[in-house]
């Protein structure tokens, strides 16, 4: 696979900060649903709750469409919003963090002509992935799953959440838990985030070189770039939805004192094994599909036309400084 003149990393901070705030604007809605049928039925925490009575009624297992109304007529429409500070907040530089890594990590796998090939893209998504959950995710992730746990009503005034936004989220967590709060679950998040981006990028740029051959051109239209981003956005969740399960569950809860993070990670997953299948693993899996998808799709669409943008411009003032 061969490169063009790559552009400064600026570039790819600037562009990937677009794209994150264009993503998150666009698809926050189904991550709200998401989360909510991955905290749904959760019938004990970290084995400490007593055991359920046997002659409660099974719990009704609901679809995304089902949740998603639910919760705008218990909580309001704009409930589908809760978290989205926090989102904001992390999702400029956690983009601008993963193009920006991606494309320096790249640099560490060319052969001696100067070539990637997929074995490099694979590894730079990875690197792209651990760095973004360390530096941005998972603190942003803490926040998100407070908020969107919270279960009052966004219109009515007189409801008022212990979490009011992701600032005073933070700060809550912080002075009742510690900092270390803000990196529960770092571990699962940064996994997560590394076969996320691995398997993303791996897809995107396979699917994209493919597509630059078969039609003989230097660059994709907009639309293109849009589909190829959804194809590649799906294999991430689909390829890791345990993972984000056990994840969400550890970063919802309060810290348990004395019980380490491989401790956690491996008594929530035997809670959820014991109390609810093995399917319950999967929970949430097609809001965050459709959720991912479509935010790939905006989110690689945006960066390719702001980075050919800023391209662009800076072309014609280098042109414009020479001629003077």
């Amino acid at each position: 696979m061969s490169n063009k003149q790559s552009p400064p990393l600026t570039v790819h901070l600037l562009a990937g900060g677009i794209a994150g705030f264009a993503e998150a604007c666009t698809c926050h809605p189904l991550d709200t649903i998401k989360v909510r049928m991955q905290l749904s039925h959760k019938r004990s925490s970290l084995g400490l709750a007593r055991k359920m009575p046997k002659n409660l009624p099974k719990p009704i297992s609901e679809n995304f469409i089902q949740v998603g109304r639910k919760i705008v007529q218990k909580e309001g429409g704009l409930a589908l919003y809760k978290g989205l500070g926090a989102v904001i907040m992390g999702i400029v530089p956690k983009m601008a963090i993963r193009f920006s890594s991606f494309e320096y990590y790249k640099t560490f796998f060319v052969d001696s002509s100067g070539k990637n090939n997929m074995k490099g893209i694979f590894l730079a998504g990875l690197g792209a992935g651990v760095t973004e959950a360390l530096v941005v995710v998972t603190p942003t992730d803490v926040i998100k799953i407070r908020l969107q746990a919270q279960r009052h009503s966004m219109s009515d005034p007189l409801d008022i959440p212990k979490y009011r936004n992701a600032a005073h989220a933070a700060y809550t967590i912080v002075r009742e838990e510690g900092v270390g709060a803000l990196y529960k679950g770092v571990s699962l998040t940064a996994l997560r985030q590394a076969t996320n981006q691995a398997s993303n990028f791996t897809t995107y740029h396979l699917i994209k070189n493919y597509m630059l051959k078969l039609q003989k051109l230097e660059e994709l239209p907009s639309y293109q770039h849009m589909i190829i981003g959804g194809i590649s956005g799906a294999m991430g969740p689909l390829s890791n939805a345990p993972i984000d399960t056990i994840k969400t569950r550890i970063q919802k809860s309060p810290s348990v004192p004395g019980v380490d993070g491989f401790k956690r990670i491996v008594q929530v997953s035997k809670d959820i094994a014991r109390n609810e299948g093995y399917a319950a693993f999967y929970k949430g899996i097609t809001p965050r599909v459709l959720r991912v998808a479509p935010g790939q799709s905006v989110t690689f669409m945006v960066y390719e036309k702001v980075k050919g943008w800023i391209e662009i411009i800076g072309n014609k003032n280098n042109k414009t400084q020479t001629v003077n």
